[in-house]
Parts: C-alpha cells; structure tokens; sequence
C-alpha cells in the first residue's frame, strides 16, 4: 500500500469517527425539540383563502387566455429537457460546458450564494443552479399574470409568501447541492458536519427548542462590561420601566433636561453599544442631562397592561420625576420608533390635558399614519393578527422570538438562511458583533398592548383618522403643536421614510424639522460624526409629497446628529452647573445599565 493510499484510509476513517459523533448529538437534538413551545400555527402562512383567491385568479385567466399559459409550460418544459441534456453531454465530455451553454444569460449572476466556481464549472451543480433559476422565475412570471381584480394587498402577501417559497428552496440551503459546504466536509473530514450540528443544537436548546438562528458570539459581550458602559445610575424605578440617569460629562449643562424613550420591542442599549458609538456618551458629552427609560421585559403576569400603562406609567411618570429630581418645569424627549409613535400620542394627550411639561419633541424612525403598511402588509391582515390574538391569549405575551423571527423573514436571504448555512452546514463560529448581539436580546409585549397596537393602529389607523382613546380622551395627531423633529432613515424596511413624512405632515405643530439619514433602521440612527459613514438630507418644505420633498433636498456629509444637537440647544435653556445624579428623594438604586435590561425573553 503506498503512502497516498494510507492518508487516504486515515482521512476515512476520521470522517467515518466525525460521522459517527453526529449519531451520539441526536439524542440531544430529540430532547431540545422535545422542549419546543410552537406559536400558533396561524403564524407560520397565511389562511388559505389567499391561495385559492390566487389559483382561482389564475385559473381564469388561463380560460381567457389559453394559448398563452399552454405556450409558458411548453416553454418551461424544454428549457428543462435542454438543461438535462447539457448536463449530460459535458459529464461525457469530461466536465467540459458547451460554448452554447457559456454563452447562456445567467439570471443569478452577482448573487453571493452561487460565488462559488462550481456552480459554473461542474456539471451536476451548473444544472441544479440553471433549473432553481428556471422555477424561481416561472414563479414570478405566473405572479405577475395573477388576475388584476386580486386585491393589492392579497397581491403584495402573495408576491411575499412566493418570494419566501423561492428562497427556502435555494440549492444553497441544502447539504447534498451545496458545494461550499460539501467541500468544507470533506476537507474537515466530516469535522464541520459535527460542529455544524453542535452549533443547530445549542441554538435549540437556548431558545426551548425554537429554531432560532443566533448570528452573534454571546459569550462575547456582557452589559456593564464591554457595552452598555456609560456612567450613570437607575434613580426610579417601578413596574414599567427603570429610569436611568447619566452622569454629566461636561462642568456645564443646559438647564432644560433630556428624556429619550426607546422601543420596549428592544432593549435600550442599542443606543450605548461601544462607547465610540453610543449616542448616550456623544449626548452627555454636549452638555445636556440624559435620562433614558429601560423599559421591563414582560412575562405573563403582564397580560392585561395595555398601551395605557406605557403612557401613565411610563413616559408621564418618567417625565414628573425628571422634572422633580432636575427642579425644571420641562423637559425635551426623543422616542424611537414604536416609543416615538407613542410618544406622539402622550404628547397629544398632554394637549389635551393642558399639561405642558414637554417643550420639544424628537422622533427616531417613528410611524404614525399606517394607511401604507409597506413590507409589513403580509402580517397585518385578520388571519395573522387572529392568530396573534391566539398566542397571547395563551401565552400572556407575544413571546419575542416571533417577533423576531418576522422581522428576519424581510431579509430573509442574510438573516436567516445563510446565517444558517454558514453555522449549520460549514460549522463556522458565529461572529462577535455588538450590534448583532442587541438585535438577538429581545423583549416580549404584553397581550394587551400588541394587540391595541395591531388592531387600533396599524390596521384601522385610529390615531390619523377617527382619533385613539388614551387616557379617557380620544387623541388625534393634529393635537401636537410644540416643536417637532422626525429623524428617518433611507433604506429603512421597518418604518420607510415616506411613512414616517406622511404622518409627520398631519401634525398640527409650525415648527417642524424633517430629516432623512443614510443607511437603515439602526445605522442610520446610530451614525457618530466621528466615523463620517453616512450623510443626510434636509428641506424645509413639508408641504408636498415624499418625493416632493426629496426631489428638493439638500444632502449634507456626515452624521445628522449635529445638526439635530444644534436644533436641541436652541430649545434647552441656558447653561448651569452640571447636576449630580439623583437627589434625596430618588437615591441611586443600581448603576447602569440597571436590572431591568438584563432578563432574558421568554420563549
């Protein structure tokens, strides 16, 4: 036996040892499904009447326009049988392509997933590429053929549920037509196969057997450690939420104080991540006295707390106690995203209620006119919701992974299936990113809130139209007139900019301040001038269309958040001796980043 042929049987037998390991892992994964607490299965598609509004659109075109569906099989049938054919014919060439194949259009051309030069070499996988691509686009091809009496939003579901089908049956998704990961196999001796298995069980078991792709290094960051660091203490606390002070960072500070309300979807460090990218320092560091709201991750015992408890027991107390422990009559606030709408609907309640404690008013990415529901249109039919309202019911809180898993399934190509094929196919480590690591540590909503949320704004639109009930009175966004600024992000897919500026025009405050930042729902937010990474668009004139406006922007290099720190100053009051943290009646009760933000969801 020569030497080649004894490396050979070694590497075999390594891979016959790796194969067998994943045989032992099997017990594990049976126990961590055994685990699994499923959503209501309304939530995994939608109700079949969609497809068969879909099927019987397409049957009755086909009546109308026979020929034409018949010419499209025939079409689909050949190109088949011809790619069979040149599969066959280069595997007896030797692995050679035909020049006619080469010369071929390649609609996947420039996608990451077929970067390897297998998919264009190699006979076997050049055929499974050419035919996924054949089936993907005779599926759009019938979605565009669809009857044009479907309704838009039954046809926007449908083009999102195909789209989904298209992706899961990617040839990259599965081990067997793969060739990054079966090459990755084999040069491992099956060694990736084992740890690819260990990474799928491990995120089993962390998630109670939900499949849950982690896309971070966890063990990689602790709060108060290496993120979350900013200086400051909780001086209240309640049942809703921490409120959490900073320290000053300057010997001065403007004497009107700031309170930012982030999302309770997420947790609040999103905002003080490293300390070169965290708003929180880069606020503190320009002379104002930060407080910011770490709102509590619900469990069931949170059922029946609505929309109402956020507002009273939240955003109005965090505001009586910044104004008791600063001695300030206002203050100004910033809400992002669903705490901006929210904010938006508080401050039209203090309108109501002649209550003028907030001076100004800053919104990050805020909703509040839903009449166009844009990438979200799939999940807010009564199907979805229905099933929602199902899940809560039992659960007491829409647990966080659905939430999560929703907004994944936008993206679905980079959050979820090559996230999975990198971990569970090539056994790779997932990365230590900070901000990936945020985006995994959710938070539930209570069944009542999502609910309110789902049902009263976003699909029948309460607060722009008939008004919202708040607090016992029916708030509308035209009662909002203290000074306004809407921060939005370009290529934002949760709340898109056009939006954000439709709803923003409603209000009934003179004194707005519209921006457009670069980049998406977090980057363009989270964008330090220190990095100059993304610019922004500024116009003064609100009173045209979305593309009225940008049409006659001004972009601007950098990061917006000086010109909105230049807006803020002008609203903050005079300069006074930076202010200790708390006073006697609210003593430090932990530093921060505080309790709250540390539990876990559940699942």
């Amino acid at each position: 036996m020569t030497t080649q042929d004894d490396a050979t049987a070694t590497n075999v037998e390594k891979l016959n040892e790796n194969l067998a390991k994943v045989e032992q892992l099997s017990q594990r994964l049976i126990q961590a499904l055994a685990a699994r607490k499923p959503a209501n299965p309304t939530l995994n598609s939608p109700s079949q009447d969609l497809f068969a509004k879909a099927a019987t659109s397409y049957w009755s075109e086909m009546l109308e326009h026979p020929g034409k569906i018949y010419e499209q099989q025939l079409e689909y049938w050949g190109k088949s049988v011809h790619h069979f054919l040149d599969a066959q014919t280069a595997i007896l060439r030797g692995g050679v392509t035909s020049a006619e194949q080469d010369d071929a259009p390649d609609p996947l051309a420039g996608d990451k997933r077929f970067a390897n030069p297998l998919w264009d070499s190699h006979p076997f996988f050049k055929y499974v590429k050419r035919q996924y691509a054949l089936n993907a686009q005779s599926i759009e091809q019938i979605l565009a053929e669809i009857d044009e009496d479907l309704p838009e939003k039954d046809r926007k579901r449908l083009d999102y549920f195909a789209h989904q089908i298209i992706d899961m049956m990617s040839p990259t998704n599965f081990l067997g037509t793969n060739p990054d990961a079966l090459e990755r196999a084999v040069a491992t001796e099956g060694e990736s196969l084992v740890q690819g298995l260990e990474n799928l069980i491990a995120d089993l078991e962390a998630n109670d057997g939900e499949m849950v792709v982690r896309l971070v290094d966890e063990n990689a960051f602790a709060l108060g450690e290496n993120i979350a660091t900013a200086p400051g203490e909780v001086v209240y606390r309640n049942r809703m939420m921490e409120l959490i002070q900073y320290a000053p960072a300057t010997d001065q500070v403007h004497a009107t104080p700031l309170v930012i309300f982030p999302p309770w979807i997420n947790k609040y460090y999103i905002l003080d991540l490293k300390p070169e990218n965290s708003l929180i320092r880069w606020i503190t560091e320009q002379g104002y006295t930060l407080f910011v709201v770490s709102w509590v991750n619900p469990d069931a015992s949170y059922a029946d707390v609505g929309i109402e408890d956020y507002v009273e027991e939240g955003f109005l107390t965090a505001i009586r106690e910044v104004k008791a422990i600063t001695g300030e009559k206002q203050v100004n606030t910033v809400g992002y995203c669903i705490a901006g709408t929210t904010l938006h609907m508080v401050l039209a309640l203090m309108a109501r209620r002649g209550d003028k404690s907030v001076k100004s008013a800053t919104f990050f990415t805020a909703l509040t006119d839903f009449s166009e529901q844009g990438e979200f249109t799939p999940f807010l039919h009564d199907d979805f919701i229905d099933g929602i309202e199902e899940e809560v019911a039992a659960q007491g809180v829409l647990r966080s992974f659905i939430m999560g898993r929703t907004m994944s399934f936008l993206r679905s190509r980079d959050l979820v299936y090559q996230p999975a094929v990198r971990k569970y196919m090539m056994g790779e480590a997932p990365p230590a990113f900070d901000l990936l690591y945020w985006n995994g540590d959710g938070s539930n909503l209570p069944a009542r809130m999502a609910v309110q949320y789902l049902r009263g704004l976003c699909q029948r639109n309460e607060f722009v139209e008939g008004g919202f009930d708040l607090g016992g009175e029916r708030v509308h966004i035209r009662d909002v007139k203290i000074p306004l600024m809407s921060v939005t992000c370009e290529t934002d897919h949760i709340a898109a900019w056009k939006d954000c500026y439709r709803g923003f025009q409603q209000t009934g405050s003179r004194d707005r301040t519209f921006i457009v930042s670069e980049s998406g729902h977090i980057a363009g937010i989270v964008n330090p001038p220190a990095k100059k990474k993304y610019g922004h668009y500024t116009n003064d004139d609100l009173s045209g269309t979305a593309d009225d406006w940008m049409a006659g922007a001004t972009r601007h290099d950098g990061s917006w958040w000086p010109r909105w720190e230049a807006w803020l100053a002008k609203r903050s009051g005079r300069m006074v001796p930076a202010r200790t943290v708390g006073d006697a009646a609210h003593p430090p009760l932990a530093p921060a980043p505080g309790t709250y933000v540390r539990k876990k969801a559940s699942t």
